[in-house]
Order: structure tokens, then sequence, then C-alpha cells
């Protein structure tokens, strides 16, 4: 008898791991936000939920707040402004997506409170990678905190296959639990 329910506990603990696990791979995982460059949206050390499954049925939307497979085997967390197909520019801090101006306001904080100006400097896609307009299958991404954040500006457009997923839920600090846009 103490068998048999020994071997039910041991089949339930396996069970919930072999869940926790798909679940983790497949679906949803933990981040923590390394550093300033996402700053006033997400804090140094904030931890957020990134949402796997959203783009295997769909693809990003411009800005989303996606993590992807950077360089030196690390992963960003950035904000998605140049879809497959876009032309974009800043001029005198302005968004220019297919030469229509574009508000942010999720940088209007930081802007208030920017020492240095303009908040974002001039560039034109052409100036920071090899294309014209954002490549099919490609998204250029920035941190909302433009002036200390390495994006796109730096490390080119970003791959789909590149997106390991959304992430917009902040479970920590508690005192700081939100959803992010």
């Amino acid at each position: 008898m103490a068998t048999s329910e020994s071997w039910e506990w041991v089949k339930a603990i396996a069970i919930a791991l072999l869940l926790a696990i798909v679940i983790r791979y497949f679906f949803f995982a933990p981040i923590v936000v390394d550093g300033q460059s996402m700053m006033p949206t997400l804090e140094h050390n904030d931890r957020m939920i990134v949402n796997k499954i959203g783009y295997t049925l769909g693809e990003p939307d411009r800005f989303d707040i996606v993590v992807f497979h950077a360089p030196q085997n690390k992963d960003y967390i950035k904000r998605v402004i140049g879809l497959p197909g876009d032309t974009l520019y800043y001029k005198d801090d302005v968004l220019y997506i297919n030469d229509v101006p574009v508000e942010e306001p999720y940088l209007d904080e930081y802007k208030r409170n920017a020492t240095r100006f303009p908040y974002t400097g001039n560039f034109h896609l052409s100036e920071v990678t090899p294309y014209e307009r954002v490549p099919e299958g490609h998204i250029f991404v920035l941190g909302d905190n433009r002036q200390h954040s390495k994006d796109s500006r730096d490390i080119g457009v970003v791959p789909y296959d590149e997106v390991v997923g959304k992430a917009n839920f902040v479970f920590w600090p508690l005192n700081d639990v939100r959803i992010v846009e």
C-alpha cells in the first residue's frame, strides 16, 4: 500500500516537472532586465515574463517590447520601431516612418528630464544599416533610453527567428507589478 502511494507521488512530481519544463521552453519564460537601455519604461533588475507563443502565431507589431538573441550570446530587450518594408529616420528628435512623423509617448518622461539634446540623434536607416528599408523577416529595434542603448543602430536589424517573444508583464519587484506598453 505504501509503495503504490509513493509511486503515485513520484508520478505526480514527474508530471509537474515535465509540465513546468514544457511551459518554460515553449510558452513563457522569465527574464531579468539588465542595464538601463529601456529606462524609464523598464528599470535595471525588473523581472518580466516573456510570451514565447505570440509570435509563433503572428509577427511583432510596432512598439512591442521584445526579447531577442543578440550578439555575444546575450538576450536583449528592446522596442520594435521598424517593421519589414519600412523606411525610417530621426530628424530633430522626431521619428519618421515611411516619411510620416510618429509620436512616441513612452519617451515623454525621459525627454522632459534629458540633459543632452536631441534625445534621439538624427540618423537614417541607411546610415546605421546596409538597407534603405527594413528587410522582409526583420525588425529594427531601439532601447527607450536612446542615449544609453545598444540596439539596431549598433547591431543592425533583427531577424524574426532571433526574436524570443514579447515582454510586457513585470512581476518583480512586487510593488511595481504592471503591464508595460
